[in-house]
């Protein structure tokens, strides 16, 4: 699979047929996106339980002769300020997820983006100075204005990161940390070349 490499009027590299040519598997990459998104939740929501109220030590007044429902603490999760009947505890929504299924996954996606014509390849993401402007430039150079856009570098340096922390719909990641969920929320990726070959290395395993 050639991907034109933009900037240059001739220049391409080679995408491996494996990763950015095969027939999407949807069905994965649904399993996988759900999987990382649970994985991000922190799981420490909690409520206090009857158990837990401080106060309603003792029987607030006794069983009969008031007309009213007996009562045996004034922290009864009927009452206001009681405890909470079966609220939120601390669990983990931890799911395991198979190397080959994540690996499909990203394939899958990668292989989708390349039939949608949403992968775009620079040649490098190199500014001598960190500044927003040369990268909104590199952005409307490819008519790109207005995407939300993932840029996918092999090696992310510190003029590069200044340069694109402050614009709107643009997330920067490591080429080799993107997860399913990375490559699948945005209307473009962009990499450089570096990228793609370190991209060709880590999926072929």
């Amino acid at each position: 699979m050639e991907l034109k490499v933009h900037g240059t009027k001739t220049s391409k590299i080679i995408g491996d047929d494996s990763i950015f040519g095969i027939k999407p598997n949807e069905s994965v990459v649904h399993q996988i996106v759900l999987a990382e998104l649970s994985n991000r939740h922190q799981g420490t929501h909690a409520s206090k339980s009857r158990g837990m109220v401080r106060g309603g030590g003792r029987k607030p007044f006794r069983q009969k002769g008031r007309g009213a429902a007996r009562a045996g603490t004034i922290r009864s999760p009927l009452w206001k300020g009681g405890g909470t009947v079966f609220g939120p505890q601390p669990h983990t929504y931890k799911k395991l997820i198979n190397k080959k299924m994540r690996q499909l996954a990203r394939k899958s996606i990668l292989s989708s983006k390349t039939l949608d014509g949403a992968i775009f390849v620079v040649n490098e993401f190199k500014f001598d100075n960190p500044k927003t402007s040369q990268f909104n430039k590199l952005v409307d150079d490819l008519k790109l204005r207005g995407k939300r856009i993932t840029v996918l570098p092999a090696v992310v340096d510190e003029n590069l990161f200044l340069s694109v922390r402050n614009l709107k719909n643009i997330t920067l990641i490591k080429v080799e940390h993107a997860s399913a969920y990375d490559l699948i929320d945005n209307d473009v990726l962009l990499f450089d070349k570096a990228g793609i070959v370190l991209l060709n290395e880590q999926l072929k395993q």
